[in-house]
């Protein structure tokens, strides 16, 4: 359950991340800078009402709720290189989900980030090449 009232939709990330107490906020911006220094030609946007970023394609997303941050890297065929190290994080539909009591594991989301740009810019130079 999302913490935050659900009144207002945020125009940007920092609207979305200024409506958390202190201590999400100062994770969640962490995270966000995680995932600039990843990627940093993605694009920040929300989706979903949540934050999201993109690079010729959706890249991730990620979410405060009361007990953990949900983050959201689109289901991949090719994630098994992560799978062990991202296993006591999951949670339904490949999303991931990290205890709000417990230390977030900022270099797991960069190289997941990182696998997901790789992973679009491959996708896109094909798409490229069948025209």
């Amino acid at each position: 359950m999302r913490t935050e009232p659900k009144a207002a939709k945020d125009k940007d990330i920092d609207g979305y991340i200024a409506k958390y107490p202190i201590k999400v906020q100062k994770i969640l911006e962490q995270i966000r800078m995680t995932i600039r220094k990843a990627a940093p030609e993605a694009q920040e946007k929300i989706g979903y009402q949540i934050p999201a970023f993109a690079l010729k394609g959706h890249l991730v997303y990620f979410a405060a709720f009361k007990n953990h941050i949900g983050f959201y890297p689109p289901v991949t065929g090719g994630d098994d290189k992560f799978k062990k190290e991202k296993s006591i994080y999951e949670g339904p539909k490949g999303n991931l989900r990290f205890p709000l009591d417990k230390p977030i594991p900022y270099t797991l989301i960069s190289k997941i980030v990182k696998f997901r740009v790789k992973e679009n810019l491959a996708r896109a130079e094909e798409k490229n090449n069948k025209r």
